[in-house]
């Protein structure tokens, strides 16, 4: 990591305005009443023997319409030579976080936020029954992240394998002996510098050497390995949060991409959009951020 404060000074810096239209109520199929817009329902919190694709659900979850992965049959895996070819089977789901048309998670309650866990967590242990062992959850908002409707939403995607970077960093922590990340935090805690807030036994930093400017990290103190049966997952979310709240504070509205790490010392990395990744990066794996983690942990406390 590379960081270079003078190079958020140079000409064309600024980054375009990377939210959606502001006036996206109209038609939105994720508001409430509007049901039929969507692939039929899979799983909803809402009152008892209310019926489904119906008004009066707290949070809903449905098929994602375009999907990466899917029912697809494994049939033509193969290798030739050097190639190989696997089908990306696997499901994918949308988690509609709320039937008010909010845009950030930075809007939502702590209850409805706890809801959203609640739903992340029994739509893990349905994709476990069927055989679908590992789950990413991961939230984009605004267009620089990839989000093509600005209703607050998530998405959840089973897989069978374990996915490359969560695997890689298991054999780093194999390797180092023992986990990095409880290291990390404790080091943190004791330097103080880069938090941003502490509660409910998770912690809020910038972390040392972050991509982007702002980027976070919400993770409890406590070693755990499996965020879906955890009681701290709802107050993670709500901390990270409560992170993009003070960033909109800081910075007015921002795109985010915001994962949870769901293997060893479970974490969320949130990361915002303010810079656009460029041949350095992308060619050489240098990645520069223009604010150094302390100056942004700094901003966002007072925020």
């Amino acid at each position: 990591m590379v960081i270079a404060p003078a190079r958020a000074r140079r000409p064309g810096a600024e980054p375009e305005n990377s939210q959606l239209d502001p006036d996206d109520r109209a038609g939105c199929p994720f508001c409430e009443g509007r049901e039929s817009a969507t692939p039929p329902e899979t799983f909803a919190l809402g009152p008892p023997g209310r019926a489904a694709d119906a008004p009066g659900w707290r949070v809903r979850v449905v098929p994602n319409k375009f999907p990466a992965f899917g029912p697809w049959s494994d049939e033509g895996d193969r290798t030739t030579g050097l190639f190989a070819r696997k089908a990306a089977v696997g499901r994918q789901e949308v988690v509609i976080h709320s039937p008010r048309h909010v845009h950030t998670l930075a809007d939502l309650s702590v209850r409805e936020l706890e809801q959203v866990a609640e739903v992340w967590q029994a739509r893990a242990a349905e994709a476990r029954e069927q055989s679908f062992p590992h789950m990413q959850a991961l939230v984009n908002e605004g267009r620089a992240a990839g989000a093509s409707l600005q209703h607050t939403h998530s998405q959840l995607v089973w897989l069978k394998d374990e996915p490359p970077l969560v695997d890689q960093e298991r054999r780093s922590q194999e390797e180092q002996g023992g986990c990095v990340l409880c290291r990390v935090l404790a080091e943190e805690a004791e330097q103080r510098i880069r938090v941003v807030a502490e509660r409910d036994g998770l912690i809020l930093i910038c972390p040392f050497a972050g991509r982007q400017p702002y980027e976070l990290l919400v993770a409890p103190r406590e070693c755990e390995s499996d965020p879906f049966t955890s009681s701290a997952l709802g107050a993670a979310l709500a901390l990270a949060a409560d992170g993009l709240r003070r960033l909109r504070v800081a910075e007015g509205p921002v795109s985010v991409n915001m994962w949870l790490h769901a293997s060893g010392h479970w974490h969320f990395e949130v990361l915002p959009r303010l810079t656009i990744l460029a041949g350095l990066e992308l060619g050489s794996g240098y990645f520069v951020n223009t604010l150094a983690p302390e100056s942004a942990a700094g901003v966002l406390r007072e925020s």
